[in-house]
């Protein structure tokens, strides 16, 4: 990266998208304007296990303004991808869900009727008038009914992890001087994004063009292509603004086939978008998880034995697998370890990733049973995670790309203020409310896929940059602004970046926080080559100041190139251009992730500190403070990444506290489908949250020496409170979220 003294990589930049999203410029999935727009409405099913003997649309279609009600009856049938051929993300075990294909009922609220209408409000209407007889059969709807048919998912499902492992003496629990063992619960739990997820179709001849929320534009294109059976380059999705995803636009979600169907059947442009109560069953969700963790140690608080298992939800018709034991492998020294992953089928929809996914649920569990280990050895639970600090990965011995955990502890403690903690539970009070301090590790693993970006630097000087990435509320547009003008030697308000449409080149997700290492590499590949070609273009102008100099003699700043030992000699891009009559010059590179994963063990690392006040009259719970400190390689931008973990610290506090989605086990049913009963943080449940980072960059990872930040800011934080509530009350919650009547 540039280290020139104006750089912007490092900088706290706003977001260059910010205006246009508080005047209302940015147009999001549904607000497009599309001539001769009509809308969809879907029909739900009200059991969770069975048939449909009948549907009778018969007053649907006669409703004013219906243009056509759509069932398995009459929809046409589709080419529902093959395992092998789908995105990376995708569950790799089962069918993606054959929406419209057929009579059979896998989960309560499932689509199984679209109404298209001239307006939004007589589509409502006549998909209210769509009459269901079912044939219902008993459904399995919670893990715990499940538990004897529990089964071990296939490797492929799990990206090639195997579902049990055992490292050293799988007995050696047993036989440790101090044990401890305890039960966890993960609930479901729901993304709920600001924006619901909404998708315009449109049909031009063979061609498809579709608006959609996505979280990744060519997963949805290749998706709907396959099960159409048409080409990619006929699908475009365009999808610039998104209001927020948390993993629920990883996927292609039922829903977009439907639009598109509804679309050609039409021959008009339709619009669908999910209510904020379909948003609970058409796309996925966090799944129900048990697990059980068992540690062993020695006296003197060295781990000597860690087994930790975990039994999942998933649908009938997938595995969905998560890494829910992936960092109980690599966090801490251990020479004996077992973990087991099973699934049982449930009568949903498919679980998905979402925020942390896996990584959450399991360093919950582990951080909370490493807090009762501490407890049990009369230790502060810091020093003990301390004396079992791991120097290189326990799981392959490879040594780490960088790891600055040790100072992400230190720079905590000292900010929190750890050491005027006590150590005995229910030690601390600030009048009439009980007082605890609470801590926990967290880790988030380095992905990387291949991108591309194309760069074009014009006559004007100034740069366009495209990619197909996506911007979820995380500054992607901000970020990649930075490195291109970095790259280039440009103020970043020369260039502008573009993203969000399949026509952009190729880039991976927008999730696992991957993007930002994976596509701001392909970016400064790509303006690096674009600079390389303007001082090529110089060297071989007779009249220019750097003809026939190397590009290691050259710099850049402000649009201008110049020999670093004088800075007087240069040649600004504007008239290197214009010397060469040319518009624009441009290129494209490909970014790929080399072979840095099997020489290195590369993770994002953090450690959260939570201060509660708590109510012993009423069980209420006031999370008072919370010091988050990260090292995530080089900060591209310090201020989005600060709200980054300040927004994870945010749904750390929800999943701690509050988030929980209730079903009727009777029938599958979620009940609290609402924001008026799925209760989330509000900003009367946060008060300070102080953010810092540690470390380097890590350019052992990959070129811009970046990691993420998205998943590393929650993972750990509702352990990290779990345990500030256990030294507060005494009170040992395991079963997440932990609300007054648990603590009463």
């Amino acid at each position: 990266m540039s280290q020139e003294k104006n750089a912007a990589v490092g900088k706290p930049m706003d977001r260059v998208d910010g205006r246009l999203k508080v005047t209302g410029a940015a147009r999001y999935s549904a607000e497009f304007e599309v001539p001769d727009l009509v809308h969809a409405v879907l029909v739900m099913s009200t059991i969770a296990k069975g048939r449909i003997r009948q549907i009778d649309t018969q007053a649907a279609e006669r409703a004013p303004g219906v243009l056509a009600v759509i069932t398995h009856l009459n929809a046409p049938k589709l080419n529902f991808d093959k395992p092998e051929q789908r995105a990376i993300i995708d569950p790799k075990v089962g069918q993606h869900f054959p929406v419209l294909q057929s009579d059979t009922i896998y989960f309560n609220s499932q689509p199984i009727a679209v109404v298209v209408a001239d307006t939004l409000e007589r589509a409502q209407y006549a998909a209210s008038l769509v009459q269901v007889r079912y044939e219902e059969q008993t459904p399995t709807t919670t893990v715990e009914a499940a538990m004897a048919q529990a089964f071990p998912p296939t490797e492929s499902s799990q990206g090639g992890r195997h579902a049990d492992v055992v490292r050293g003496n799988p007995d050696a629990v047993a036989s440790a001087e101090v044990r401890v063992e305890g039960s966890y619960t993960i609930p479901i739990e729901h993304h709920n994004p600001m924006e619901p997820h909404a998708t315009i179709a449109i049909w031009q001849g063979d061609k498809l063009t579709l608006y959609d929320k996505t979280q990744w534009v060519y997963n949805t294109r290749k998706h709907v292509a396959l099960t159409f059976g048409m080409p990619e380059e006929n699908v475009r999705v365009i999808s610039p603004f998104v209001g927020g995803g948390f993993g629920s636009g990883l996927r292609s979600w039922p829903h977009v086939t439907v639009a598109a169907i509804a679309a050609r059947q039409v021959g008009r442009p339709v619009k669908l978008v999910l209510t904020r109560q379909q948003m609970y069953t058409s796309v996925g969700f966090r799944p129900y998880t048990v697990q059980r963790v068992a540690l062993g140690a020695s006296k003197s608080g060295k781990l000597s034995a860690i087994v930790h298992e975990a039994t999942a939800g998933t649908s009938m018709y997938e595995e969905y697998t998560e890494a829910t034991l992936d960092a109980t492998r690599i966090l801490y020294a251990c020479p004996n370890l077992v973990t087991r992953y099973r699934l049982v089928r449930l009568n949903t929809n498919t679980p998905t990733f979402m925020r942390g996914p896996g990584e959450i649920s399991g360093v919950y569990a582990l951080e909370c049973c490493l807090d009762e280990l501490a407890y049990t050895l009369k230790l502060d639970p810091l020093e003990l995670r301390m004396r079992n600090y791991a120097e290189v990965n326990p799981e392959d011995g490879l040594p780490w790309s960088s790891k600055f955990l040790k100072e992400c502890y230190q720079v905590g403690a000292e900010k929190f203020g750890w050491s005027r903690r006590k150590l005995e539970a229910r030690s601390m009070r600030d009048g009439r409310y009980l007082v605890g301090m609470g801590m926990a590790t967290a880790t988030y693993p380095m992905n990387r896929l291949r991108a591309v970006a194309k760069a074009r630097l014009l006559a004007d000087g100034t740069a366009v940059v495209q990619s197909a990435g996506s911007d979820i509320g995380t500054g992607t547009y901000v970020i990649m602004t930075q490195i291109a003008a970095d790259a280039l030697g440009l103020p970043p308000e020369r260039v502008r970046f573009e993203l969000g449409d399949t026509d952009f080149p190729y880039s991976p997700v927008q999730g696992g926080s991957m993007l930002t290492a994976s596509l701001g590499s392909a970016v400064q590949a790509a303006c690096l080559a674009v600079r390389e070609q303007a001082l090529s273009l110089a060297s071989t102008q007779p009249n220019s100041l750097l003809s026939n100099v190397k590009a290691n003699e050259v710099g850049v700043e402000d649009g201008r190139l110049f020999l670093k030992q004088d800075a007087s000699k240069g040649e600004s891009y504007i008239d290197i251009l214009k010397r060469a009559n040319r518009d624009y010059i441009e290129t494209e590179k490909d970014s790929e992730p080399g072979d840095e994963k099997q020489r290195f063990s590369i993770h994002s690392f953090g450690a959260h500190f939570a201060e509660v006040h708590i109510d012993p009259e009423f069980g209420l719970v006031s999370v008072s403070r919370v010091v988050s400190v990260c090292d995530i390689g080089r900060v591209i931008n310090t201020k989005t990444a600060s709200s980054q973990v300040s927004g994870a610290v945010v749904g750390g506090i929800g999943k701690a506290l509050m988030e929980y989605t209730q079903m009727d086990a009777r029938n599958g049913r979620f009940v609290n489908a609402n924001f008026g009963e799925y209760h989330v943080p509000v900003n009367a449940d946060v008060t300070a949250i102080e953010t810092y980072f540690v470390g380097e960059p890590d350019l052992k990872a990959n070129p811009l020496g970046a990691r993420g930040v998205g998943e590393v800011g929650i993972v750990g934080v509702s352990a990290a409170i779990a345990n500030a509530i256990f030294h507060a009350t005494g009170k040992r919650i395991r079963d997440l979220p932990i609300t007054p009547d648990k603590l009463l």
